[in-house]
């Protein structure tokens, strides 16, 4: 079994920083992406960033040049750093690692973590 826990949400003012991590356990063998999402109230779930296990990054138009994802293999934790945060990035924001255990690889997602731009 993997577990995925993120953490490091809350309230900001707009033009503030955040940054959010997401911890992997478990009987892994592999990661091979992680990817954070978020989900705005009414909208649909969307990627925001994603890394790969050799450190490949990839970004949503919309938060380029403000946030930026990376990753500590040995800890299983990727991170995503926000900065100038604007009101619609609120959201709830989602982990998902692709993961390999002894078995098989699969997709994993954390519970979300709450995420809100407001002054």
């Amino acid at each position: 079994q993997v577990q995925l826990v993120e953490s490091g949400g809350g309230l900001v003012q707009p033009g503030g920083s955040l940054r959010l991590s997401c911890a992997a356990s478990g009987s892994i063998f592999s990661i091979y992406l992680m990817t954070w999402y978020r989900q705005a109230p009414g909208k649909q779930r969307e990627p925001v960033a994603a890394i790969t296990s050799a450190g490949s990054t990839n970004y949503a138009d919309s938060v380029k040049g403000r946030f930026t994802i990376s990753s500590h293999n040995a800890k299983n934790t990727v991170y995503l750093q926000m900065n100038s945060l604007k009101p619609e990035d609120t959201a709830v924001y989602y982990c998902n690692g692709l993961i390999a255990t002894n078995e098989r690889k699969d997709s994993y997602w954390g519970q979300g973590t709450q995420v809100t731009v407001s002054s």
